[in-house]
């Protein structure tokens, strides 16, 4: 294969149906680089102990698209050697220990992806419009990420 047949791509996604860390991963595997990163974000069973029974995400979807492009574009100036990436995001109601999000991407070396995956996370959860409602045993609580700029700027 030629490099030119393996351009840079972007796979973005979100959907109700539970995510597959091997489908993302696969997304973005190349014969011109030696690593993926990923970072899966799943459901944890607690938060400040109260017991949490799931999770539920909405989003605005064609804005969470869009973010999320900004955010590819964003990684490949700061690291021109990424070759592929994939942000799959989970809506709707999310059980313990399934994932709500799955991010991956690859680069020649392993320093790039890994510092490309967590710059994805960190700015996917503070300009993303995709919000997330815990559901305890007798209460809920819609939650608001501390990255989260516009949720800053109001107080």
């Amino acid at each position: 294969m030629d490099e030119s047949e393996d351009v840079p791509k972007d796979f973005i996604k979100l959907k109700s149906e539970k995510l597959s860390v091997d489908e993302v991963s696969e997304l973005v595997i190349s014969p011109y680089c030696g690593a993926v990163s990923l970072f899966v974000g799943t459901t944890r069973n607690n938060f400040e102990g109260k017991k949490v029974i799931h999770l539920e995400y909405e989003a605005y979807t064609s804005m969470a698209e869009s973010e999320i492009k900004k955010i590819c574009r964003d990684v490949r100036q700061k690291w021109p050697s990424v070759k592929h990436i994939a942000v799959h995001h989970r809506l709707g109601v999310v059980p313990i220990t399934e994932a709500s999000v799955i991010i991956a991407v690859s680069s020649p070396h392993r320093a790039e992806s890994l510092e490309a995956v967590t710059y994805c996370i960190n700015t996917l959860k503070a300009s993303v419009p995709i919000w997330k409602k815990e559901i305890y045993e007798d209460e809920y609580s819609w939650k608001e990420n501390k990255e989260c700029f516009w949720a800053n700027s109001e107080k």
